[in-house]
Order: C-alpha cells, then structure tokens, then sequence
C-alpha cells in the first residue's frame, strides 16, 4: 500500500480548500489547513502577479509548517474592467474585509454600467508547489473563459462568490451550479490542479 503523504493546502478559504481537495482526494494524500497546524499568521500578497503572489504564499506556509506545500493565486479577468481585477481581484471594490455578499453586490452593480459584450471574462489560477528544505517550486496554470451573469443563478459560495454568476464557455449554468466533477474537468482551479495532482503521482508516489 502506498504510504499516505501530508500536504498543507496554504489558503484559509475554505472555498478554494474544498475544491483543490476534490481533485487531490484521489490520492493517499492526508490534506491540512493553516488552521490545522495552528498557523495564525498570514502571508503578504506582495507580489505583482499571480505567479508570485502564490510563490510567496507557497513559500511562507512551507517554512511554518515543515511539510510539503502547495499553494495558488487566482482572479478574475473581465473586459469591462481592464487591468482592475486579476491578482487583485477580491482586494477590488468592496473590499477583502466585505462580507462575499457585499463584495459580490458591489461588483455586480458596477457590471451593470457596461454593456453586456464587456460581460466575457477569464479566470485565471496559479499554483506553487514546494517540499520542505527544498528552494525548488513547481508553478503550474489553468484558465477558463467565459462571461458573467448580473444577478447570481444560485446561492453565493462561501469564499468563491463569482461562481455564482461566472458561466463558463460551453455551459449553460454557472460554476456553482455544475456538479464538482464538471466543475473541476474545466475551471481554472481545477485545470491548475489537475497538473498539481499528476505532478505528485509522477514525482511522490514512485516505487
């Protein structure tokens, strides 16, 4: 039997947690929080793009907690709303400290403003990867087009509230809407894991 493998997933939304772990549940992983560990402390996102801001987050829960690391930065990118989203995207408008409801309420009314071809919009995830006493980490990206509702087709996700109004191309309901395993086969996330998982299995799991 393969031995199970711990791996600190870096994020405290326990949105994203749920669904990196969905596509990791395959493997005889054993998968923790930072609240898990008791890491309180909370890393900067210093950087100027996806790619370092989740190198800095890989590499500051990797030092915390001594275990193999794996950590993403993701974002919406929307036509109406050039170069303002991104990396930054729940910083934007409302705020990091709004609730998803008040972030999701403002940025709706503010889409509203423009006409509905500037509604197209890609999300966008990056993820780093990083074993303990090791400088190497491994990047990897998925993306997934599509355009956004102005009023949410379902309840809003905790930690996740654009995937109650973001259909992807070649769907008819929004992510929050799709089982996890269609979900997870297209969207951003789940792409960028997918490669995080294979990854593993290739490099973690040789006899």
């Amino acid at each position: 039997m393969k031995p199970t493998y711990e791996l600190l997933i870096g994020t405290t939304n326990q949105g994203k947690f749920a669904e990196i772990s969905e596509v990791l549940s395959m493997l005889p992983i054993k998968l923790f929080t930072p609240d898990d560990l008791s890491i309180t402390e909370h890393p900067e996102e210093t950087g100027s793009n996806y790619e370092e801001n989740a190198r800095l987050k890989c590499d500051f829960y990797a030092q915390k907690s001594n275990l193999p690391t794996l950590a993403e930065d993701s974002g919406i990118e929307i036509a109406a709303f050039p170069n303002e989203l991104g990396f930054k995207t729940r910083r934007w408008g409302a705020g990091a400290h709004a609730t998803d409801e008040e972030w999701l309420t403002h940025f709706l009314t503010e889409l509203k403003k423009h006409p509905e071809e500037l509604h197209r919009a890609t999300f966008v995830c990056t993820a780093a990867f990083k074993l303990p006493h090791n400088d190497t980490i491994h990047i990897f990206q998925g993306a997934c087009p599509g355009r956004l509702l102005t009023t949410p087709q379902t309840a809003v996700p905790h930690g996740i509230p654009l995937s109650s109004c973001f259909i992807p191309d070649g769907f008819d309901n929004v992510y929050s809407a799709l089982t996890p395993e269609e979900k997870n086969r297209i969207s951003h996330r789940g792409r960028a894991m997918h490669q995080v998982r294979d990854f593993i299995e290739n490099n973690l799991f040789i006899s």
